[in-house]
């Protein structure tokens, strides 16, 4: 692991041509810029078919701190589980690419690397501008992750902002994907609940000690929400999560 990096960011990329047009690589370039400590951001593209690996590709060539991790389409967990791995940063945030949660929340996170291994931000419980349906889907997963898996203590386990120490992540995330045997690539889209669900639940039996830590985020329309098959899916990851712990497999 190389001292030089303080941060590494990890920002997975499917199909996100209409976010990247936006600009939102060039304002996590400019907020880390002006920061006192050293980074890397690696953009991990799961398999895009939309003209945003080219994009990326371009980007990267401009800007020597970033960099391109390429994936078959394994899913959020797999791009995510790649970038932690492939990481050279102390400290290694991953975070969406439509900064629904912008990259300057990292300053409330950081104070906390003192006392704790994992630091996660955690939305308000009006999450400002999502729809009624996100809403009735946020407050069905805290109620059922309670109720069928059990992880403790935290309110927000599905906000896509969570910073860990290295030596953590690379044992958690190493201990995800042997666990995962490497994922399997997919079709379409995959945003589950079970991936941050497990993560955490892995992480607390491992005892890190997890700091949940209030930040801004704000709805960002997306295509890939589909409350219906989602809380399905996200059901099917809960009670698959509760399965494997009752059979010894988190030991």
């Amino acid at each position: 692991m190389s001292k030089d990096i303080f941060l590494s960011v990890i920002i997975p990329s499917y199909n996100e041509m209409a976010n990247l047009r936006k600009g939102v690589l060039d304002k996590v370039d400019h907020f880390l810029k002006k920061q006192q400590y050293s980074f890397e951001v690696i953009i991990v593209d799961d398999g895009s078919t939309d003209g945003s690996l080219d994009f990326v590709e371009k980007f990267v060539k401009d800007n020597e701190d970033f960099k391109l991790l390429k994936n078959q389409h394994l899913g959020k967990a797999g791009a995510v589980t790649a970038g932690m791995l492939a990481a050279k940063g102390e400290n290694r945030l991953f975070t969406d690419m439509d900064q629904a949660t912008p990259i300057e929340e990292i300053n409330d996170l950081v104070p906390f690397l003192n006392n704790y291994d994992i630091i996660i931000g955690s939305r308000s419980s009006s999450r400002e501008g999502a729809p009624w349906t996100r809403l009735v889907m946020a407050r069905g997963m805290i109620i059922l992750r309670s109720l069928i898996v059990g992880v403790r203590g935290i309110r927000d386990t599905q906000c896509g902002f969570k910073l860990f120490k290295a030596k953590p992540a690379e044992k958690l995330f190493g201990r995800i994907q042997d666990f995962h045997k490497g994922f399997k690539k997919i079709s379409g889209s995959s945003v589950t609940a079970g991936f941050d669900v497990e993560l955490l639940y892995i992480a607390q039996k491992m005892d890190y000690k997890i700091k949940e830590v209030p930040v801004s985020w704000l709805y960002v329309e997306t295509r890939r929400v589909s409350p219906i098959k989602d809380s399905i899916e996200g059901v099917i990851s809960l009670l698959t999560i509760k399965l494997n712990s009752l059979r010894g497999k988190y030991k």
